[in-house]
C-alpha cells in the first residue's frame, strides 16, 4: 500500500514537472487592460481599424482595450511611448510607412527596430494612389510623365512624408523627369488643391482623394498597390501595370509587439486579431475607408515588411544613399 502511494506520488510530480515548460510557455494574457498605441489622429485609417479590431478583441480576452492617439514626428513619437513603456500589454497599431524608411532619413532614432518591433497580426492594406486635377488633360500615368518631360518644373505634387514621398523620389528618378514639390501640413488639404488644379500630382491614400473624386474634381489614374481591386476603384489599373513599377507601394497597416513578447504568444494574439479581422462588418467598414482586410500572422507580416524593406534599400541604393541611423 505504502509502496504503492509512493509510486503515485512519484508518477504525479513527475508529470508535474514535464507540464512545467508547456505553461511557462503559454502564461496567462492579457492579465490586465491593454493599450493601442496609434501614430495617427482619431478618424484616421489605422485608427478606425484599430478601434473596429479592438471592439472584438476585448471581449475575447476580457479586458478592456484602451486607444491611444499619439500622432506627430512622422511616427516617432507613437514608437518612441511604446518602446518607453516596455510593457507587454503596450501594443503598437500602425502603418508600417510610419517606420520603414526612417533610418534614411534620421541621423538618431529613439528606437531599434529590429531590436523593439515585432510582428504579431496584418489586419489591412491601404489603398493608396495617383490623383490628378479632373480639369486637366491627363487621362493616363504617361500623360503626367510626358508632360513633365517636356516642361521640367512645371507640375507641382503633392505627397505624404514618409514612404510615400520615398517611393516617390524613387518614381522621378527612374523616370527622369522633375516636379515641384509642394509641402503641406494637413495633407488632406492638398485635395482640394488638386481639385482646384493648383497641385497637378498627388500620391496618397485614396480616401484622402476620395472626397474630391466623389465631387468631380479629382481623377484616379493610377493605384500603387500590386494589384487592382474592382470593388474599391473600379477600372484603375495598378502602376506596374502601365510600366511603371517604381510607384509600386503596399499600404501595411497591422499590430505590432513589445522585445519582450515571445513568438508563441504573438502567434496567439495574432490569431485572435486574425479571426476579429475576419468579421465582414469590419470588412465593410474598413472598405469604406479604402482599406482592404488582408489578415496574417506574424511570420507573414514580417515577410511583407521584409519585402517592404528591400523596396526601400534598392531605392535607396538608385538614389545613392545611406542608412543614416544604423
Amino acid at each position: 500500500m505504502i509502496k504503492n502511494f509512493a509510486t503515485a506520488v512519484a508518477i504525479a510530480i513527475g508529470a508535474m514537472s514535464a507540464a512545467a515548460p508547456a505553461f511557462a510557455q503559454a502564461p496567462a494574457w492579457p492579465t490586465r487592460n491593454v493599450r493601442f498605441i496609434i501614430p495617427f489622429g482619431a478618424g484616421a485609417g489605422a485608427d478606425i481599424g484599430a478601434r473596429l479590431v479592438s471592439e472584438r478583441l476585448q471581449k475575447k480576452w476580457g479586458h478592456p482595450i484602451v486607444i491611444e492617439n499619439k500622432p506627430g514626428g512622422d511616427g516617432i513619437v507613437a514608437i518612441q511611448a511604446f518602446v518607453q513603456a516596455n510593457d507587454d500589454h503596450v501594443l503598437l497599431y500602425a502603418a508600417t510607412g510610419s517606420f520603414t524608411v526612417h533610418p534614411y532619413q534620421r541621423e538618431k532614432l529613439p528606437y531599434d527596430r529590429a531590436r523593439d518591433i515585432h510582428p504579431i497580426a496584418r489586419v489591412s492594406n491601404t489603398l493608396l494612389g495617383i490623383g490628378v486635377p479632373a480639369s486637366s488633360s491627363y487621362k493616363t500615368l504617361k500623360d503626367v510623365i510626358d508632360d513633365a518631360k517636356k516642361d521640367p518644373g512645371k507640375l507641382n505634387v503633392a505627397l505624404v512624408p514618409g514612404i510615400t514621398e520615398f517611393v516617390y523620389d524613387g518614381f522621378v528618378h527612374d523616370q527622369k523627369i522633375n516636379m515641384v514639390k509642394v509641402p503641406y501640413r494637413d495633407i488632406v488639404q492638398a485635395g482640394t488643391d488638386v481639385g482646384e488644379g493648383r497641385i497637378q500630382f498627388m500620391m496618397a491614400s485614396v480616401a484622402i482623394l476620395q472626397p474630391g473624386m466623389s465631387g468631380g474634381r479629382i481623377r484616379l489614374i493610377a493605384l500603387n498597390g500590386k494589384t487592382r481591386n474592382e470593388q474599391l476603384a473600379p477600372g484603375i489599373p495598378t502602376a506596374r501595370e502601365l510600366g511603371v513599377p517604381s510607384l509600386e507601394l503596399e499600404g501595411l497597416v497591422g499590430l505590432l509587439g513589445p522585445k519582450m513578447m515571445s513568438l508563441d504568444l504573438r502567434k496567439r494574439l495574432g490569431a485572435d486579431v486574425m479571426e476579429a479581422a475576419k468579421d465582414p462588418d469590419i470588412s465593410k467598414r474598413l472598405a469604406a475607408t479604402m482599406q482592404v482586410v488582408n489578415p496574417g500572422g506574424p511570420e507573414e507580416f514580417l515577410k511583407a515588411m521584409d519585402d517592404q524593406d528591400a523596396q526601400i534599400a534598392d531605392i535607396a541604393k538608385a538614389l545613392g544613399m545611406q542608412k543614416k541611423a544604423q
